[in-house]
């Protein structure tokens, strides 16, 4: 079985994921710049005197394709990497992928990850 992984990090964040997930072997991987807000419902700045709400904050959002069993090392690793204790570190999420093919070569399934 196929898994994707995917986490919502801070984007100062991402050097320290993609060094950890090499480091377990993840060969690739995608990622996007997103906006969004979790519990903490964004902030207000200040700006010439004036206050503003940033209800939405700058995020990354990062995918990796993985066989069942890399995906909670890979989980494991997203969190420890992606770790600052403060609010808005993030989340991680796996879901099922019920076919995978390789563009390239159109192989199918684990041959494909």
């Amino acid at each position: 079985m196929i898994k994707l992984v995917t986490a919502v990090i801070k984007p100062h964040m991402l050097d320290p994921v993609k060094e950890g997930l090499r480091s377990l072997g993840v060969q690739g991987l995608s990622v996007t710049e997103i906006k969004g807000f979790g519990r903490q419902g964004g902030h207000t700045e200040t700006y010439r005197g004036a206050e503003y709400t940033v209800d939405l904050i700058p995020k990354l959002k990062v995918e990796v394709i993985c066989s069942i069993d890399d995906a909670e090392g890979v989980m494991e690793v997203i969190r420890k990497c992606a770790y600052t204790g403060k609010i808005g570190d993030g989340k991680v999420w796996m879901l099922d992928v019920e076919r995978l093919m390789r563009v390239r070569t159109g192989e199918m399934g684990e041959e494909a990850v």
